[in-house]
């Protein structure tokens, strides 16, 4: 049987050096398929599919990080905000945070 001290150090380990490299190793191109913002904004957010969808690719990472989680967590709300509400809510902080830095680094 496994002592209560070694447990908590098995777990603060798997949390501390195993879920980060899990959420770094993450690919982007494919979480941005899986997560379906594809639909919407186009292959790699340069085409949105309606003019009132913002392009995503280029714009600065925090700037897409507070958007995605603004809509999340409904404090931003326009016309198109329920449309991603009912994504945003299956996309973890992670996942938000590698798809901001992704988009931030692809050209317009």
């Amino acid at each position: 049987m496994i002592s209560q001290p070694r447990m908590i150090s098995a777990t603060l380990f798997i949390v501390l050096f195993i879920l980060p490299v899990c959420t770094m190793a993450m690919d982007a191109a494919e979480l941005y398929h899986e997560r379906t913002c594809i639909a919407c904004h186009g292959a790699n957010g340069k085409q949105p599919v309606m003019d009132e969808y913002p392009k995503l690719a280029g714009q600065a990472e925090a700037y897409l990080l507070t958007q995605m989680k603004d809509i999340k967590n409904g404090y931003r709300t326009n016309a198109h905000s329920v449309a991603m509400q009912n994504v945003m809510h299956l996309v973890s902080d992670e996942e938000i945070a590698v798809l901001a830095k992704w988009l931030a680094s692809l050209s317009e």
